[in-house]
């Protein structure tokens, strides 16, 4: 496609113009197990039709701020309890069908049924009504105020679906946005093509690809090649200096909300005493997994928190890298000769490189912990669905999720009282100070409990062709918003 463009960017470069319309091919690590991002706790799903396919109320920046999506305005009652959303006009599914305020109620009560596959059900908690107006007018009744509702309603799992295809948006997902699915090659790629009847600007790019390599030897290939144009999360990041070095190519080096862990199962002994959670926790040289499995890319953490985050309190001293002290903990525990248990290590190289290194650390004190590679469909099924795992590397990529260790049905297995009450205490509050005071209590209190260990903050890293332009620098959801992005002639 692109070089059937050549003519034309010849006619632009002497008119003056600096854009033209293109297709795209973007790399993904993982492939998402289905294309609904309100039926599955998968970030890859999120990656591919977050802010392409699907849209909510509210949408996150690229800078991490909420803005207006479908709702184009909103206001909130004096007691916080009632929310009044005015959508914008002139919104159409992909299929045709109007959106109105119709979808925004069944969206939200089947994300709050009771039989709800949505893996972020908690979005949604407080709300105890959703009221039809007219037609682009919806009001949200809460039971307390809740400060953080616009941003609980950009989620990826929030977004607003049709009745009449909500059923198949697995695998043929229709939704709002910029850019209407066309094909899914299951084991290879997702086609999208731009949706001509979008309500906004529409999108600069003709199509976008997604192109799913999972080796990161096979990765930098495709990019060398020219078969992948743009890596948002490029899995080696050994190569990264190379591409730096080459003018064909940029690197976009940015934070995540990833919160890399080392998890353990604390229904499971022995990670049902805190002393065991400890000694793994202070058997963890966290450097040495930056530098050998993401070299250098990441920064250490000591809690469940970004360290952009202006809450954020730096707790890496609360575990500090001790072996000795590991040591001295498990004999405490009746451990003094250690233990055996599994890791479980899905499909991302931080996961695979970074759990060789932890595996080495954990047997320096005693723990035996033996690797088993899982795919990522058998990883959600096993690991986070079942609770079947000693302990597992894995990377939050949703933003500011410290509450899921208030979760008791969490795959962590944690029961934390103390937690649960300072985070329902958070629910109502809006001013900003407020809040962050609590939120850098939650963190202490998470850091004490030591459900996991916490190893790093993921790193974006990113490759592309030079000439693209309007790519994310940072993550600050699970997206790959190719809604202004374009090539740069």
């Amino acid at each position: 496609m692109r070089k059937s463009l050549t003519a034309l960017a010849l006619i632009l470069s002497v008119t003056g113009g600096a854009a033209i319309a293109a297709d795209i091919t973007v790399g993904m690590q993982l492939e998402p197990p289905n294309l609904d991002p309100t039926g599955g706790a998968a970030a890859a799903i999120d990656e591919v039709v977050y802010a392409n396919v699907f849209e909510g109320l509210t949408r996150f920046g690229p800078d991490g701020s909420v803005l207006p999506g479908l709702a184009e305005s909103w206001e909130v009652a004096p007691d916080g309890l009632s929310w009044v959303f005015t959508l914008r006009e002139g919104v159409t599914f992909h299929d045709g069908l109007a959106m109105t305020a119709e979808d925004v109620a069944y969206s939200f009560e089947r994300a709050m049924a009771e039989d709800s596959t949505n893996a972020q059900k908690q979005l949604f908690d407080g709300i105890n009504s959703v009221n039809v107006i007219d037609d682009r007018t919806v009001e949200i009744g809460l039971d307390t105020p809740k400060g953080a509702l616009l941003w609980n309603l950009a989620w990826g799992d929030a977004v607003i679906v049709s009745p009449a295809s909500a059923d198949t948006n697995a695998t043929e997902p229709v939704g709002t946005g910029p850019f209407r699915f066309e094909r899914w090659v299951q084991g290879d790629q997702v086609e999208l093509v731009r949706n001509d009847e979008y309500w906004g600007e529409p999108a600069a790019l003709d199509g976008v690809t997604f192109k799913f390599i999972s080796d990161p030897t096979a990765a930098f290939a495709a990019i060398m090649a020219g078969d992948i144009d743009a890596f948002p999360l490029f899995p080696a990041p050994e190569n990264l200096a190379q591409f730096e070095a080459d003018p064909r190519f940029q690197v976009l080096v940015g934070s995540t909300e990833g919160e890399t862990i080392l998890a353990m199962n604390n229904s499971r002994a022995p990670f049902d005493d805190i002393r065991v959670r400890q000694a793994v926790a202070q058997a963890i040289d966290r450097s040495a997994i930056i530098d050998g499995a993401m070299f250098g890319y990441g920064t250490p953490i000591g809690s469940h928190f970004a360290p952009h985050h202006p809450a954020y309190v730096d707790l890496t001293g609360m575990s500090p890298f001790d072996p000795e002290r590991s040591r001295a903990l498990l004999a405490e525990a009746g451990l003094p000769d250690g233990f055996e248990t599994t890791l479980a290590l899905p499909p991302p190289s931080y996961a695979r490189r970074g759990g060789e290194i932890v595996a080495s650390q954990l047997r320096e004190i005693g723990i035996e912990a033996e690797i088993i590679n899982v795919e990522w469909a058998q990883w959600l099924e096993q690991v986070f669905k079942g609770k079947d795992y000693g302990l597992t590397i894995v990377s939050h990529t949703e933003p500011l999720d410290i509450g899921i260790y208030a979760r008791d049905d969490y795959y962590f297995a944690n029961h934390d009282p103390v937690l649960k009450a300072l985070l329902s205490g958070l629910e109502p509050m809006s001013d900003e100070a407020d809040r962050n005071e609590v939120l850098r209590a939650a963190q202490k209190r998470v850091a004490e409990n030591q459900t996991v260990a916490f190893l790093f903050q993921w790193a974006k890293t990113g490759v592309a062709d030079a000439r693209i332009r309007g790519l994310w620098e940072n993550a600050p959801t699970q997206a790959n918003d190719m809604s202004a992005v374009y090539w740069e002639e």
